[in-house]
This record gives structure tokens, C-alpha cells and sequence, in this order.
């Protein structure tokens, strides 16, 4: 499928938690600001956040990610 105007990440912030890069893209959809995070690791990597309308939620909600992966064993990250 093509698309007609594809969407290239727009990385605003970019930070290290855990031993995870955790890159916060900003984007707008209908006039209002939209927020991704993708994680990435050793193994790969994975949009932590699908999307939010606050910079500030999508920290949290990447962050918290992050933690859930590394509490639970078997679920991926860097084993820290």
C-alpha cells in the first residue's frame, strides 16, 4: 500500500531510562498534538507508546513501560 503523504518520525526528545533509548515523537493528527514513544534495546525495539495528547503522559506511560518489562522475566529488554 502507498501512502500519499507518509508520516517520517519527528523525534523531539530522546533519553536513556534503564538501559532502554526511549525516543518521544511528536506529531498532529486533526490539528492536535500527538505524542509516541518508541524503546529501544538490545533485542529490538518497540513503540512503549502508541500515542498520547500530553508530552508529559507519554514519559510516564514510556517509563512505566519500561519498568513493567524488567519486573516481569521472559518479556523482553535488556536484563538489567
Amino acid at each position: 500500500m502507498l501512502f500519499a503523504e507518509p508520516d517520517y518520525p519527528h523525534v523531539v526528545l530522546s533519553f536513556e531510562y534503564r538501559g532502554f533509548l526511549l525516543e518521544l515523537d511528536q506529531s498532529t493528527e486533526d490539528g492536535v498534538p500527538m505524542y509516541a514513544v518508541w524503546a529501544t534495546y538490545t533485542t529490538g525495539c518497540a513503540v512503549a507508546v502508541p500515542g498520547v495528547v500530553s508530552r508529559s503522559e507519554a514519559i510516564y506511560k514510556a517509563r512505566q513501560w519500561v519498568d513493567q518489562r524488567l519486573s516481569s522475566p521472559g518479556r523482553g529488554g535488556s536484563g538489567r
